[in-house]
């Protein structure tokens, strides 16, 4: 009969021995024999070398036996406001949420756990910012993913902070970190460069009851971005909608004639509209202008019709008005060729050098006298 039992234990591991299902000590490296007679002997093996000790019952085992187990374990837990910052060897390698509990080998590795208080404080230290955030970014770790909120805010761009559903920061360009534990954090991003928006095929009446669709662009930024996001949900729908019923009002008091005349007043008008009403909720409105105004088919060929006349009636004044000034320029040349028979006389040469100039041959009577003096009279003779 055996009446001892030989437990060998390695370098790299530790022994918890049970005795009758009781715990009696963490063997250390070496041979170790232990009485087997009249009692139930058995042991747990573990490897130091994976550092963190790892069993159901830890947490009992250290209330109940703790001179037993403090020379080779140690164990460490948080409080509910408290998160941790895992060091091994000098190199953050996790993130302890609070309540959590970590029980470690001594003499394997130099572990060190910083405490943080997130009782009130929920901004991550900017010295951890950069070794945690390239984690966050790509998702490495879950646990730092769950711990941290990370946030890049570009130039030209602000962060508005938002803890348990309140605005409590608006962020400048930069990264941020922020502890997510207890609390419900949230980065919302807001670009303030000029924006545009553009308000596409409005059907709209206009005075005179024609029926026309709009097309309106139009250019804004945001100045004030605290007053936007606690008054305003969705800001670029807000511009629209606001833009879109200034575009109708406008229209509607407006003839189309008016409207195809001026459009630059109808920008105006819309935008004198739109402008105040924005500043109001921190948004200001740079520039509107219309960009397309269609006619509906039938209405189309009606007004090409109209402005075929209208064209048709100006060259016809134009027409009347050449003939006017050539009668009053035919008056004026024979009032002047009556009282100067010289002049007159040059005008009749005038008009043989033209006739010749057609004809091929001329048959003269009378002789060369006759065709100087008699083929062309322009007035009677006395």
């Amino acid at each position: 009969m055996i009446f001892w039992k030989t437990i060998d234990v390695a370098d790299h591991q530790r022994v918890l021995l049970y005795v009758r299902e009781q715990f009696q000590r963490i063997l250390g490296p070496g041979q170790h024999r232990v009485s087997t007679l009249g009692r139930e002997v058995r042991y747990e093996t573990y490897d130091i070398t994976e550092v963190f000790f790892s069993h159901s019952k830890t947490k009992f085992l250290f209330s109940q036996y703790p001179s037993k187990l403090e020379e080779h374990l140690e164990r460490f837990e948080l409080k509910d406001t408290e998160a941790g910052l895992l060091y091994r060897d000098g190199h953050l390698a996790n993130v302890l949420a609070p309540g959590s509990a970590l029980t470690f080998w001594k003499s394997v590795e130099d572990i060190r756990i910083d405490v943080v208080d997130i009782s009130e404080q929920y901004n991550v230290d900017k010295s951890l910012i950069s070794l945690l955030g390239r984690g966050l970014k790509i998702g490495q770790d879950r646990q730092v993913v769950n711990a941290i909120t990370y946030a890049e805010v570009a130039d030209e761009h602000v962060g508005l902070l938002i803890v348990n559903g309140k605005l409590e920061n608006i962020l400048q360009p930069g990264s941020y970190g922020f502890w997510k534990y207890n609390r419900s954090i949230e980065v919302k991003l807001m670009d303030l460069r000029l924006q545009s928006l553009e308000i596409s095929g409005q059907e709209i009446l206009t005075k005179d009851r024609v029926s026309l669709r709009i097309n309106l662009m139009a250019s804004y930024r945001i100045k004030e971005p605290r007053i936007v996001v606690s008054k305003v949900h969705d800001y670029a729908d807000f511009i629209y909608r606001e833009l879109q019923l200034n575009l109708r009002e406008a229209v509607g008091t407006q003839s189309l004639d008016t409207l195809l005349e001026d459009k630059d007043s109808l920008n105006a008008v819309i935008t004198n509209a739109a402008r105040e009403k924005l500043a109001e909720y921190g948004i200001q409105l740079m520039s509107v202008g219309i960009k397309d105004i269609i006619l509906p088919g039938e209405m189309k060929s009606i007004l090409n019709q109209v402005v075929e006349a209208q064209k048709e009636a100006e060259a016809n004044l134009i027409r009347r008005r050449e003939e006017t000034q050539a009668v009053r320029s035919l008056h004026n040349t024979a009032k002047m060729m009556e009282n100067n028979p010289v002049l007159l006389r040059l005008k009749e040469l005038e008009a043989l050098e033209r006739i010749t100039g057609k004809i091929d041959k001329i048959s003269v009577y009378g002789g060369l006298d006759s065709v100087l003096n008699d083929m062309v009279k322009l007035a009677p003779s006395n």
